[in-house]
């Protein structure tokens, strides 16, 4: 016992303390019941858990004996804690899980916190029955010794803590089924693993593991085992000894190869190799369709196996995996599987083309030109251009298209659009998961053209024969269309989209609780316009309103006729048929309907208000400024529910007013940024006209611009206090002075949307504004004059838009693993410095190396920031584009002819073909 100082007293336990406790609280214990909920005791979400626990213990209850589930808190002191936990061997002999878990707390970043465990009580091995132990998020640096002893333990979770090694005799835990040990920092594993004999899920994700024990081949009953993040180089044959294994994911490793026995694993149902440096696959891996290989750099297919002695040979379809500083490839009639940098796979079948074919892609940036949006449609991807156009297969290319799945799913469907023929039609398209917020669009294409991915409304189709038929919404099965017999005499096809409206809308615009509105319907076809006999078409009513108790007068019908964008009411013109849930009424031409229930009596212009808001994304504008380089600012159109996510991930890098007011923009529409007040853009980009940035929005892409910005105002007398500006539309010559903006702001048709400040601060003393403050870096240019150079000013932008991802950007550069260690050390509380440092110190090294920007624009895609990669490739287009000119106009090459071949050619415009 340690001993106490003269005159002081000594300092009571932490049973001591809650024993007190509960004596000056007696209401402790009687509020604690109501946590008990059969067997089970949580206690992990409420304040004084343990305080509550131990009061429990005191007073003996007998509850306490049918126990079986116990959930505490991480956070509570850690001598309480431990005080409690050496309390249940006695209390709760009937305990068969406990979860001592952190996580529940948060930072200022919306980080989980560590709970403070950091050690078990020697005595919780008298826990006979314990079968499930949870200590994730919290602080254990070593197994507690009494862990192994747990002979009946069958999962143990131990994720989120600080955990360097497991000891030896982890190996005793002979009932063991379930091992969670991710995001801590083990390096190695002990070779007692391997006689985990009934270990059937094992999970070492997110570590250092560099290398794995021969010994982990003895797992017999291992079924699901998750090793990806670590840096793993190569892997034991003795993997290819566990013949119970179904998953197996190794990506985000370093692996050059892998053992070929793992393609003879009878029960393997997925094998995830993604983003690693293998070269050379076994063949019988390389088209498994349970295998998963993107991201890494394969240098095509492998040599074929032998074969015996009179087997006829059949050639290996090849597998490509283009790098992004490529565009174009080659297909023979071998036919090949093609991977894109640019999130597109591409498969040609053998026989697909007679002779060889060179097939050059490309990866548009969405604008309305381009993207033939319906006026309920939303785009999830951007425009893939395949050349050469209207070239006809002779088998159907099988295309997939990586896109983020819309928030909202219910009776919307996605589908692949193509251009032919001069029109856009749909293509029938399939989904496939490629992570729980990754799906691939995949269809089949005859020809080449431009391809995009599209959400909709659900829409259904059929063809209509003379004798009539009956098309039904499968979104909404109250709605049907009915086609007698002789309303055609050519068959026709018609399609029909039924669009939801949610119940709070009708009501807030017409100031009217009561209101209400049936869905939406779409109706089109083909051929004449008229059909030859009425048709009869059902609506349901609107919610609330049925047909025995309802006011006919207030019942409006609403008709658009496209492209128009009025709404009449033709109540009086068609003869309602209702029923207790359905009106039904009769017409030769299609057309859109819409019911209405209201008091109103002209509810026409109403009508396409509540239409147009409809359609409406309500958005918020943020303008934030880097902490350490406020020159450096970032604009961003955010759907309104993204906001309060976007900006705690942002603000700890970045600082600035708060975000605009919301402001109500389409789908597709165009508008800009100027920056006004002494303010201006720094350098020229290929989104920006005149110092204007340009922006269009698409709900469900990224909206957002980093630029650089300038003064030239003396800020060495005092700070330069600007502003950003939005405005709707295209890029006017004139952008309008703050007196006219001042009076456009209370019109209806304003083009102004929001104003947000900026301001430069002052310079001190000789200090000179420079982009990527704290640098001393002299001029650099990365790349050559005819592909497009990446300057100081462009790097320091890319290095401000890496943020926590630039460990994964490094790898793939091939910046080696302790270089990136000894980076963190260097400037461990300074993540920009870390992520500049890195960035500069491999351009210094590649410059006037060929193929340098083209790696970059690899890494980045590899490591999922194709929204990066996409601008440095805008801005090296741009690059080319100015040195292409200047060439011409110094008359150093004919103004015809390409720079680079026929493939540089400038591709029709969509719009045009």
């Amino acid at each position: 016992m340690a001993a106490v100082a003269e005159g002081q007293e000594p300092e009571p336990s932490a049973a001591e303390d809650a024993a007190r406790d509960a004596t000056d609280a007696v209401a402790v214990g009687p509020g604690t019941l109501p946590l008990l909920a059969g067997n089970r005791l949580s206690l992990d979400l409420y304040p004084r858990g343990c305080h509550r626990l131990l009061h429990l213990c005191a007073q003996q209850v007998p509850q306490l004996l049918e126990v079986e589930f116990l959930q505490l808190s991480g956070h509570e002191d850690p001598r309480l804690l431990e005080a409690t936990l050496a309390q249940l061997p006695w209390s709760l002999p009937h305990l068969r899980s406990l979860v001592v878990k952190g996580g529940q707390h948060r930072d200022a970043q919306g980080a989980c916190l560590r709970g403070s465990l950091a050690t078990l009580p020697a005595g919780l091995n008298g826990l006979v029955r314990l079968a499930h132990l949870d200590l994730s998020f919290n602080s254990l640096e070593t197994l507690p010794a009494c862990v192994p002893q747990m002979c009946g333990l069958g999962a143990l979770l131990l994720s989120h803590n600080c955990l360097s090694e497991l000891p030896e005799a982890l190996g005793a835990l002979c009932a063991l089924t379930f091992l969670a040990v991710t995001h801590n920092r083990l390096q190695t594993l002990p070779t007692a693993l391997g006689s985990l004999s009934t270990l059937q899920r094992l999970d070492l994700s997110e570590n250092l593991l560099d290398t794995l024990p021969p010994e982990i081949g003895g797992l017999s009953s291992l079924a699901e085992l998750n090793l990806a993040s670590n840096r793993l180089q190569s892997l034991p044959a003795s993997l290819a000894g566990l013949r119970s294994l179904q998953l197996l994911v190794l990506h985000s490793n370093l692996l050059a190869s892998v053992p070929a026995g793992l393609a003879r694993l009878p029960l393997l149902a997925r094998l995830d190799l993604r983003d690693n440096q293998l070269r050379d696959v076994p063949p019988e891996l390389l088209d498994a369709p349970f295998v998963r290989l993107q991201g890494n750099p394969l240098s095509g297919s492998p040599p074929s196996p032998r074969s015996p002695p009179g087997t006829p040979v059949v050639p290996k379809m090849p597998s490509l995996l283009l790098t992004s500083d490529l565009d174009s490839f080659a297909v023979t009639p071998l036919g090949c599987s093609v991977t894109l940098t640019c999130g597109v796979r591409l498969r040609f079948p053998a026989g697909a083309t007679a002779t060889p074919v060179t097939v050059r892609y490309r990866l548009w940036l969405p604008e309305p030109r381009l993207v033939p949006l319906g006026p309920h449609d939303s785009l999830l991807s951007g425009v893939l251009e395949l050349q050469p156009h209207g070239v006809a297969f002779q088998q159907e290319v099988g295309l997939w298209l990586l896109f983020v799945p819309p928030r909202a799913r219910r009776c919307r469907e996605v589908v692949v659009r193509t251009l032919s023929d001069n029109s856009w039609s749909d293509l029938e398209t399939h989904l496939e998961e490629e992570a729980p917020k990754r799906l691939w669009a995949h269809c089949q294409v005859p020809h080449f053209s431009w391809f995009l991915v599209v959400s909709r409304p659900v829409s259904d189709a059929c063809l209509v024969p003379p004798e009539g038929t009956l098309l039904c919404s499968s979104g909404h099965p109250g709605v049907k269309v009915t086609f007698p017999p002789g309303a055609t005499e050519e068959p026709r096809h018609v399609r029909m989209q039924v669009v939801r409206v949610g119940s709070r809308e009708l009501p807030a615009l017409l100031r009217e609780p009561e209101a209400a509105a049936s869905p939406l319907l779409c109706l089109s076809q083909s051929g004449p316009l008229s059909f030859l006999r009425p048709v009869t078409v059902q609506l349901p009513l609107p919610p609330g309103v049925t047909g025995l108790s309802l006011d006919r007068s207030c019942l409006h019908l609403l008709h658009r006729a496209p492209p128009a964008a009025t709404w009449d009411d033709i109540t009086a013109q068609v003869a309602l048929e209702l029923t207790h849930l359905y009106a039904r009424f009769q017409v030769t031409r299609f057309s859109w309907y819409w019911l209405w229930y209201t008091t109103k009596a002209c509810v026409g212009g109403l009508a396409r208000k509540a239409w147009e808001r409809l359609r409406l994304h309500r958005v918020n504008l943020i303008a934030l400024q880097r902490r350490r380089d406020p020159e450096q600012v970032l604009l961003q159109c955010l759907p309104r529910h993204k906001v309060d996510a976007t900006l705690r991930r942002l603000l700890e890098r970045y600082r600035g007013p708060e975000p605009s007011d919301t402001v109500e923009v389409f789908e597709g529409e165009k508008f800009f940024a100027a920056f006004e007040r002494g303010i201006a853009v720094d350098a020229d980009r290929p989104d920006c006209v005149e110092g204007r940035v340009c922006f269009v929005f698409y709900s469900h892409l990224k909206n957002l611009k980093e630029v650089y910005v300038t003064t030239a105002l003396d800020r060495r007398a005092q700070a330069v206090r600007g502003q950003v500006s939005f405005y709707r539309g295209e890029v006017p010559a004139e952008v309008p002075e703050e007196a006219e903006a001042a009076r456009q702001r209370r019109g209806a048709d304003a083009l102004w949307m929001a104003t947000l400040p900026i301001k430069l601060p002052r310079l001190r003393g000789s200090e000179e504004p420079a982009q990527g403050a704290g640098l001393s870096l002299a001029p650099l240019n990365l790349g050559d004059a005819e592909t497009g150079f990446l300057t100081q000013s462009n790097l320091l932008n890319v290095a401000g838009r890496l943020g926590p991802d630039w460990p994964a950007v490094a790898l793939h550069l091939g910046v080696p693993y302790r270089q990136l260690q000894r980076i963190r050390h260097e400037f461990r509380d300074d993540l920009d410095g870390q992520i500049r440092h890195m960035l500069f110190s491999w351009a210094e090294r590649q410059a006037g190396q060929p193929g340098a920007v083209g790696l970059l624009v690899q890494a980045l895609e590899q490591s999922d920031r194709r929204d990066v990669a996409e601008e440095v490739r805008a801005v090296l287009e741009l690059g080319r584009r100015k040195y292409q000119e200047g060439i011409r106009r110094t008359s150093l090459a004919p103004g015809d002819l390409a720079l680079h071949g026929p493939s540089s050619s400038p591709s029709p415009e969509p719009a045009q073909a």
